[in-house]
Parts: C-alpha cells; sequence; structure tokens
C-alpha cells in the first residue's frame, strides 16, 4: 500500500479541503483520465483498490499512471478510551482530493477498455467522478 517513507511531522491537523484543483486537473501522460468532482480524502486503501480493478480489467494492456499520492496522516483514538490524554495513534493515510483532480491515467489502450475500466474503478472511491480524454 502506499505511504510516505517519512514526514518531518508524525500527526496532522485535519483541516478542510478548499475550491478547486490549481494543479493536476489536465492530462499529463495518458490519453484518458479520471477526474474528481467532488472534495474528499481517498485512503491508501481506496486507491490501491481501484488501482488493482483498472489493472485487472485492461488484463496486462496499456500504463497506468496514479497522480495523487497518501500523504496525510489520520489519528484515531481506541474504543472506549476516556476523552485527553492526547492525540490518537496514525490508523491510516490519506490523499486530500480537491474537485478537478486527475486521479488515474491511463495510455496506449483503446477508449472502450479504458471507460470500462474506469467505471469499476469509480465504484471503488467514495466521490463522484468523470472520465475525460486527451483533446488533440
Amino acid at each position: 500500500m502506499l505511504m510516505p517513507k517519512n514526514k518531518k511531522f508524525r500527526k496532522e491537523f485535519k483541516g478542510r479541503i478548499h475550491g478547486v484543483a490549481k494543479g493536476g486537473f489536465e492530462l499529463a501522460f495518458g490519453d484518458f483520465g479520471l477526474k474528481a468532482l467532488q472534495p474528499d480524502r481517498l485512503t491508501a486503501r481506496q486507491i490501491e483498490a481501484a488501482r488493482k480493478t483498472v489493472t485487472r480489467f485492461m488484463k496486462r494492456q496499456g500504463k497506468l499512471w496514479i497522480k495523487i499520492f497518501p500523504h496525510t496522516p489520520v489519528s484515531k483514538k481506541p474504543l472506549e478510551i476516556r476523552q485527553g490524554k492526547g492525540k490518537g495513534g496514525i490508523e491510516y493515510w490519506a490523499a486530500r482530493v480537491k474537485p478537478g483532480t486527475i486521479i488515474f491515467e491511463l495510455g496506449g489502450i483503446s477508449e472502450e477498455v479504458a471507460r470500462g475500466a474506469f467505471a469499476l474503478a469509480a465504484a471503488k472511491l467514495p466521490i463522484k467522478t468523470k472520465f475525460v480524454k486527451r483533446i488533440d
């Protein structure tokens, strides 16, 4: 699963995801992409599940690029623990995704295969997404 090798600080504030994507909103590598339409945090497990479905559907043809990375640690206190006593331990890693961000890109395959792969991947993600293709 995806997670950073090291971070300057172990834990972060939750924060809010405001506005639209300032970068990563255009296709950079492939011919087809899956674009986020809602703001949310995508966990490393969700990204990995979507990646697996896309690669299985493509049957080892074409190339897949993952354009997001889970840098944000999400902490959680154990069940039945009283309030206080500091912040909980890191439960999982997440990627903050703004509307307009390209999550995945595909290249070297037909549009029908890409649409089918991204339809399955979108079912694994908790946000609304849109299929985009390169306009030449």
